[in-house]
């Protein structure tokens, strides 16, 4: 019985260093402790040395820093009734400890489920065209619908990025030959707008010769001199019509007096 007794002190001093260790708590600068008495919210502690009660107190340990969420592959049906899958990552992190903890049972996995659900609304409401050349725009307002609806939880959402919007294998070959036909047309008016410049360039310098005789008469030279520069057994000369102009009153005076 006395060596029962005589234990005693060391069994309490045991509980005091049992209870003393479980009270100590240590949180890194990027943690917070959100601290519960008797289950009623108290105040959040950190970072550094915290102490706290045990049985009568309970410490949840928030992490501060971005969190990197990477969203499922979501099927999403477009305004023009295009089916495509969609995957995106959204940047977020705690900015309210208390509220990340209280108001909603697990920031985690709601914010999770909200970027999932967003994401379908938001590229839900826009064509494939859109969704292929203004990522941009979508991403911003991707990140701000996240962000207003997440307030409440005390979450902030830095950053929204669609990563991938994938095509089934007939959209792909429609969109191609789609392509090909811009193409074919974008050409077509690029040929036709040169023949009409070309047109007018020639106008142009028909108006210039027919006023000048000696020009005539120097372009025919040339255009004489092109055709013996070809290899070709056959010259065909063209006549020039002034030539022909000055012919052709003298064979009518001609007629006239014979006549």
């Amino acid at each position: 019985m006395s060596g029962i007794i005589g234990s005693i002190p060391y069994l309490i001093v045991l509980a005091i260093l049992f209870l003393a260790s479980s009270a100590v708590r240590i949180l890194f600068e990027y943690q917070r402790g959100v601290i519960f008495t008797l289950g009623r919210f108290w105040k959040v502690k950190g970072p550094g040395l915290i102490i706290v009660v045990p049985v009568v107190q309970k410490m949840v340990r928030v992490d501060l820093r971005i969190v990197v969420l990477d969203v499922p592959t979501q099927d999403v049906i477009s305004r023009d009734n295009v089916s495509v899958k969609v995957n995106a990552v959204v940047y977020y992190r705690v900015i309210d400890a208390q509220r990340a903890i209280i108001q909603v049972e697990d920031f985690r996995a709601a914010t999770s489920q909200l970027a999932q659900t967003t994401l379908r609304s938001i590229l839900g409401q826009h064509e494939l065209d859109t969704m292929l050349a203004e990522r941009d725009r979508l991403n911003a307002s991707l990140q701000r619908v996240l962000d207003e609806q997440t307030d409440a939880w005390g979450i902030k959402v830095t950053n929204v990025e669609i990563k991938q919007v994938d095509l089934d294998e007939s959209m792909i070959r429609a969109i191609a030959k789609q392509a090909e036909m811009e193409r074919i047309r974008r050409a077509k008016i690029i040929n036709a707008e040169g023949e009409q410049q070309a047109a007018e360039r020639l106008r142009e310098a028909g108006e210039i010769l027919a006023r000048s005789p000696q020009g005539m008469q120097l372009r025919y030279l040339a255009a004489l001199h092109d055709i013996a520069g070809e290899r070709s057994s056959t010259i065909v000369f063209p006549l020039p019509m002034d030539l022909l102009q000055a012919i052709m009153p003298s064979r009518r005076a001609d007629g006239g007096t014979s006549g």
